[in-house]
């Protein structure tokens, strides 16, 4: 008989502990209960992710000075080749290449070598004491001799910020001709801007 009372009695205590847990008063009055309800509020404050709307900005400033400026890139030998007697023109050209900054002015000048006795109308190819004549050109018809006087005899242009090709023309003009050997002369580039 005690065990079957029992056995009723076990579903009303049930039911009561549920009208209890549902109850806001019996939290109120039941300090176990009401620290759970704040553990279960901290979890939320701190497992919530936080919506970030707000941005602030600024700015900076770059800045690079150019000035003007011209370099010479290359200036390829002018080799007259292999000859025999010098009966008859012998032309030949090579290139300088010369990069300034954009629109920056600048005249191309070449000197007379370092041949002994040589202009620039006439330089001179050596080998120990004995020469080659020849000129430079800066045109194909082989008139405009190019020399190292501004206003003169230079080549004047403007940059365009890349580099820019120049042709030499060079002639070896009949002439008596000196022992066998190699011949050879410096010539200097002058860029002036």
């Amino acid at each position: 008989m005690e065990h079957s009372v029992l056995k009723r009695a076990k579903p009303r205590a049930i039911q009561q502990w549920g009208r209890h847990m549902s109850n806001s008063k019996y939290f109120r009055y039941r300090p176990a209960h009401r620290a759970i309800k704040c553990m279960v509020a901290v979890i939320g404050l701190f497992g919530a992710t936080p919506a970030l709307a707000a941005t602030t900005t600024t700015t900076f400033t770059t800045q690079i000075t150019l000035s003007a400026t011209c370099v010479i890139n290359s200036a390829s030998t002018l080799n007259f080749g292999n000859q025999g007697v010098l009966a008859a023109n012998v032309d030949q050209t090579s290139t300088i290449q010369v990069a300034c900054t954009d629109t920056t002015p600048y005249n191309i000048g070449l000197d007379a070598g370092t041949g002994s006795g040589a202009t620039v109308a006439t330089r001179k190819m050596t080998s120990g004491g004995a020469t080659v004549s020849y000129s430079l050109y800066s045109d194909s018809a082989h008139t405009t001799v190019w020399g190292a006087t501004i206003g003169t005899d230079t080549v004047a242009a403007t940059g365009n910020g890349t580099g820019q090709n120049y042709t030499i023309y060079g002639r070896v003009p009949p002439q008596t001709t000196p022992a066998p050997g190699t011949y050879s002369d410096t010539i200097t580039v002058t860029v002036t801007y």
